[in-house]
């Protein structure tokens, strides 16, 4: 099973992303656009994982929810990572990027006490809008992220992450939520989370 865990995203957020990606799409580069059912920010990459290890990243997660209160966080600005030749097109955070770190930290020490290594590279907040495979436009599609306007592109309220398992499939990715983590409550506060799709 190939597994990641993340923050689902409102409807209107990801409509805001689409709309991202329609207008970087005129450059005509060579990228692999996500398709807006898909958008979500990860927290940790788990990667391929015997189904028996499930027994032990449940409980791990739901500690780690336990430990953080539900935030919000504002999506603005469209960024790249990789130089003159980009690597990945993205769109980061505004507001909210320190308690997303802070949960992403909470979920990896969650997980390396249950034998998952750290990663290596520190964590970046930030949502996957594409992923460049050739050269081919490059310097037309950086132009078109630095015409993009900053202007906010939605808010996320954090009120729970996924556990997801990915297929891949000639269409693009399969997403599947296999068990929902509630972050820890305000006393006496509703709920009212954005909801991933069960398959996309």
């Amino acid at each position: 099973m190939r597994l990641f865990v993340a923050v689902c995203l409102p409807q209107e957020v990801r409509d805001g992303l689409a709309a991202v990606q329609d207008r970087l799409r005129r450059a005509q580069a060579d990228v692999s656009w996500v398709k807006p059912a898909n958008l979500h920010i990860t927290l940790k990459f788990l990667g391929e994982t015997e189904p028996k290890r499930l027994e032990r990243i449940g409980p791990a997660l739901a500690d780690a929810a336990r430990s953080v209160a539900p935030f919000v966080v504002a999506v603005a600005e469209v960024g790249t990572f990789g130089g003159r030749i980009p690597r990945v097109v993205w769109v980061g955070v505004r507001e909210g990027a320190a308690a997303l770190e802070t949960l992403a930290g909470a979920i990896e020490s969650g997980l390396a006490r249950v034998g998952f290594p750290k990663e290596r590279r520190g964590f970046t907040a930030h949502f996957t809008l594409g992923r460049v495979r050739s050269p081919r436009n490059a310097e037309a599609l950086l132009a078109a992220i630095r015409d993009e306007p900053t202007v906010p592109l939605g808010a996320v309220p954090v009120e729970e992450f996924v556990l997801m398992q990915s297929r891949l499939d000639p269409g693009g990715s399969i997403y599947t939520v296999l068990e929902r983590f509630p972050l820890q409550p305000p006393e006496g506060g509703g709920r009212e989370e954005p909801r991933c799709n069960s398959a996309n």
